[in-house]
């Protein structure tokens, strides 16, 4: 059952309508709303602190739509960690993603089990292992830390405690 209530715009005290309002107006937009104009997803528990909600979705918004990472590699990297966490809302929103990104059922399904998985683009493959280093043992050997530049490895890192953070909060709110 869901704890948290749904925020119409309506219903909302002004610091909480502008981060309602940037978020709807960015690239996200009308895809985060439900039928009565409510934020779905993380997006409405960000509304309860605003102080806290505008920077989180502000670095979401820099890891989406400004890193260097790929499209491809960032969806990935997304989905191991919301497989990780067993995030149903993140898997469900960024398998499609990925879909249309063009990764096949069979490696979405590896990448939901934690399975092995063979890719084609070494680019994918060092995320994909990096990025699994990240989740189950919070930190890279040698070899791993070598496998992308230090900029990526950056993001990377990044990424993981962005999405680390939505998934618990999903998981807290049953979103």
């Amino acid at each position: 059952m869901k704890r948290l209530r749904p925020m119409p715009p309506a219903r909302l005290d002004p610091a909480a309508r502008a981060l309602y309002d940037s978020i709807n107006a960015g690239p996200r937009g009308a895809s985060m709303l439900d039928e009565q104009g409510a934020l779905i997803g993380p997006f409405n528990a960000m509304l309860l602190s605003p102080a806290l909600g505008h920077p989180l979705q502000e670095l979401g918004a820099a890891i989406r739509y400004r890193s260097s990472l790929t499209d491809r590699c960032r969806e990935l990297a997304i989905l191991i960690v919301a497989a990780h966490w067993s995030s149903a809302f993140e898997l469900d929103v960024h398998t499609r993603l990925a879909t249309g990104l063009g990764f096949t059922e069979p490696q979405l399904a590896a990448v939901r089990a934690g399975e092995p998985l063979t890719l084609d683009d070494p680019e994918e493959a060092a995320v994909l292992r990096v990025t699994r280093a990240l989740v189950s043992e919070g930190d890279l050997d040698d070899e791993e830390y070598a496998l992308l530049p230090e900029p990526a490895i950056f993001e990377l890192t990044t990424l993981t405690g962005y999405y680390a953070t939505l998934a618990l909060q999903l998981r807290v709110f049953r979103v």
